[in-house]
């Protein structure tokens, strides 16, 4: 079993928690970890692009001009792709399909390797339980600050307003079960995602600096992705 430090709300260490190795020891694999994160950003890929063909544009219902004697070159519609206003010859419909198959194992895998890295990196940071004294933000900021600032200063990084220009540290914010005052406190803090221990991927991993866990969630991270 793996041990690391588990702190409060306010930064300060209450003691140590355990951690299994299947799941916190993993060795990397760059290849695996790759391969998922190309799937499921191919799985969550929104296909908005799309042309009309010949038999959606509006028109047609009669040959525009007779076959023979008018000394032009033969007309069918004028809804055919040469004419203006014409159908798209071979243009991106929403019929394109960039979905990628990858396997529960791989994706768990995947999952455990990356939490092993950023264990590695000191990148997670375990506290005994995610509660406010109020569900704002200024109290989920310092909770924030006061968290990560023994591995790098992020106050300038959590701006109340996300139209903030100034670039910081990210943080992922991960709920043993849904908690509206940490959703609602952590609405307007910049680079700062929530989501909920089971509902954990690569992509969301990868994508933030720091991840914020509680005590329970690695239980639940057995309960939920283990059983594959």
């Amino acid at each position: 079993m793996l041990k690391t430090k588990l702190y409060n709300l306010e930064g300060k260490e209450t003691g140590e928690i355990k951690l299994p190795e299947s799941i916190f020891g993993v060795e990397l694999n760059n290849d695996l970890v790759h391969q998922v994160v190309v799937a499921q950003a191919a799985n969550a890929r929104k296909i908005i692009a799309h042309t009309k063909d010949r038999g959606e544009v509006s028109g047609g219902g009669r040959k525009p001009w007779k076959q023979k004697g008018t000394g032009r070159a033969r007309a069918g519609s004028n809804r055919s792709p040469i004419w203006k206003g014409g159908g798209v010859t071979f243009g991106p419909t929403t019929e394109r399909n960039y979905s990628k198959k990858i396997n529960k194992k791989m994706k768990q895998k995947a999952l455990f390797m990356i939490l092993s890295a950023k264990l590695n990196d000191n990148e997670i940071i375990f506290i005994d339980e995610m509660k406010l004294k109020e569900a704002k933000t200024k109290e989920m900021k310092k909770a924030l600050e006061s968290l990560v600032e023994s591995r790098k200063s992020v106050k300038h990084a959590l701006e109340k307003h996300r139209g903030s220009k100034v670039k910081g540290v990210s943080i992922l914010v991960t709920l043993d079960r849904k908690n509206d005052d940490v959703v609602k406190a952590s609405a307007n803090i910049l680079k700062t995602k929530i989501v909920l221990t089971n509902s954990l991927n690569v992509l969301d991993l990868l994508n933030h600096k720091y991840i914020l866990m509680t005590e329970k969630g690695v239980g639940v991270i057995e309960e939920t992705f283990k059983k594959v």
